[in-house]
């Protein structure tokens, strides 16, 4: 059996509890997310184990708001290392998924990538397919929408 495909979440903090329910729709899914809150552990260097999880993860959704779009601060420095990333990729690789929370600006450096959203449920099935094509390039196990959210 394969494994699951690893998943970094990048948001801003004020992001955080929309970015939870993203983080458990994911697991419910069927895939691996990662979420500081959820990784993190007190003493450990926050700043070397996101940088770690982000290079060990099969894709990342960069979470764009009103607020992380015009937010200085590490949200910024994680979007550029996702970016240095996707570019160490081959072309057509699905890795760096922007996803919008809320209707905001998309901004300069993701002009040339199709965008999800959510929270809406009915776009939530194409980051599930945008992640499995990411899977089935990786020869990882496949996720899939299992019911609809209340």
């Amino acid at each position: 059996m394969t494994d699951k495909l690893r998943v970094f979440l990048c948001h801003a903090v004020e992001n955080k509890p929309v970015v939870n329910n993203l983080f458990e729709d994911l697991v419910a899914s069927g895939f691996d997310p990662w979420l500081d809150t959820e990784a993190l552990l007190p003493g450990m260097d926050w700043v070397l184990e996101i940088k770690k999880a982000m290079r060990a993860s099969d894709a990342v959704m960069v979470c764009m708001s009103t607020v992380s779009i015009a937010k200085e601060g590490f949200v910024q420095k994680e979007l550029k290392l996702a970016q240095d990333i996707q570019d160490e990729k081959p072309s057509g690789t699905i890795f760096l998924i922007p996803v919008k929370l809320d209707k905001c600006e998309t901004p300069f450096e993701l002009k040339g990538f199709q965008w999800g959203d959510y929270p809406a449920w009915e776009d939530y099935g194409k980051l599930v397919q945008s992640l499995n094509a990411r899977a089935k390039q990786l020869g990882k196990e496949l996720g899939s929408v299992k019911k609809k959210r209340p």
